[in-house]
């Protein structure tokens, strides 16, 4: 039997062979009116049309010849040998996120369970009901719905937690604390999996590596075979920045990072918020955020970098890209359609090929601009999954791609 082909990814928009998402689940229902600001949601959603939209969103992907991985489905497989589910369990159980007294009884809970609800139920968290009864401290001064092990409702939002770049990834050392955990889970896949153990992780995987710097991999785009895009955002901060560019650099993956110093406000809380690459040479941007950017282009310098400021974003990321120029493709400025479909994720398209991408169906005006600029667009079902601020791109990993010509 073969082995399937290693990971690489060398652009936004080479042929997408290979990806990974997250189907939502349980964990969009431990989403409460109590608990939704501190999980990092500003609304409810439906999660059966949630499921059903993301389905849509795969089949889509499929239409199109790309592998669809599931991490539920990885990690199922992974903690299917029980030295590995026992390691994964103490690292996600301890005293401090349950309690001393109630930590031997979640255990046993998690592992008692068959290697798929075992995925799932790391993934959708525990109550205190589901461990009752119990006596300590933490169960007299909490409710029975009270978590003991907190939900990752944002692990839909896969392109976070790590990102390919080149043959190796970056894990992510995630701002919030409520989402940190989801990058645990994704190194458990990527160290333990057969598919991925023996690719290099340039970043995350030490703990010089994180806090208080964080990197999302939102903020990432790698525009170009030796450069990359990354934003200093609301989640990513610059010193995180600086140590992802040191480390890529070390490492010979590239040899340009352009650095984008975004408003740090939730309307950008991500680079993939304001700006996407859909072809060789263009960029879906979001111009009432982008025209006044400030953007650095930083280059290796013996051990450390060295650092120059862009004439303009445009340049700065065909200077990333190794391109004699870029092109931007933007709404009008100060629309205010443009900053409705901004708010749903316009801009947050995922490539699946040079000028064809995924989108979502509600953003009809930038839909058409992107056609008129000859980029294909296909549409899926956006009624619930915006509700959770993320689009196309924001939901996927790519792991495999093409090599452009």
């Amino acid at each position: 039997m073969s082995l399937p082909p290693a990971p690489s990814i060398r652009s936004e928009v080479g042929r997408l062979r290979t990806v990974l998402l997250h189907r939502p689940g349980e964990e969009l229902r431990r989403v409460t009116p109590t608990t939704m600001g501190e999980l990092l949601f500003d609304e409810l959603l439906w999660v059966e049309e949630a499921q059903a939209e993301h389905d849509a969103f795969a089949e889509v992907l499929r239409g199109a010849g790309v592998e669809v991985l599931y991490l539920e489905e990885l990690l199922a497989e992974v903690v299917a040998d029980r030295a590995v589910a026992r390691a994964v369990v103490n690292l996600h159980v301890t005293g401090s996120t349950c309690g001393p007294q109630a930590v031997d009884r979640v255990r046993a809970l998690l592992l008692d369970l068959p290697p798929r609800e075992l995925a799932d139920q790391l993934i959708a968290g525990v109550t205190l009901e589901e461990v009752a009864p119990l006596d300590g401290l933490v169960v007299a001064a909490s409710a029975r719905t009270d978590l003991v092990l907190a939900p990752l409702p944002n692990l839909v939002f896969m392109r976070d937690a790590s990102a390919w770049v080149g043959e190796g990834l970056v894990l992510s050392p995630m701002n919030r604390m409520v989402r940190r955990r989801e990058t645990d889970l994704l190194g458990t896949v990527y160290h333990q999996h057969p598919r991925f153990r023996d690719a290099p992780i340039w970043f995350g995987d030490r703990a010089s590596d994180g806090y208080p710097a964080t990197f999302e991999g939102g903020d990432l785009l790698v525009v170009g075979e030796r450069g990359v895009a990354v934003g200093i955002s609301e989640r990513t901060t610059v010193s995180g920045v600086e140590q992802l560019a040191t480390r890529l650099f070390t490492a010979g993956v590239v040899d340009r990072l352009l650095a984008v110093d975004l408003p740090k406000v939730r309307a950008a809380m991500h680079l993939d918020t304001i700006l996407t690459q859909v072809d060789v040479d263009a960029f879906i941007t979001y111009p009432k955020m982008t025209a006044a950017l400030r953007c650095f282009e930083v280059t290796p310098a013996g051990e450390g970098v060295h650092v120059t400021q862009a004439a303009g974003l445009m340049q700065g990321l065909a200077w990333a890209a190794g391109l004699d120029h870029a092109r931007a493709i933007e709404p009008a400025l100060g629309s205010i359609r443009a900053e409705r479909e901004q708010w749903n994720d316009a801009n947050n398209t995922l490539a699946i090929g040079p000028g064809e991408v995924v989108a979502y169906a509600r953003n009809v005006a930038t839909n058409e601009i992107l056609d008129r600029a000859g980029i294909t667009v296909h549409t899926m079902p956006s009624y619930e999954l915006p509700r959770g601020r993320g689009g196309p791109r924001c939901m996927s990993c790519p792991v495999l791609r093409d090599p452009l010509p």
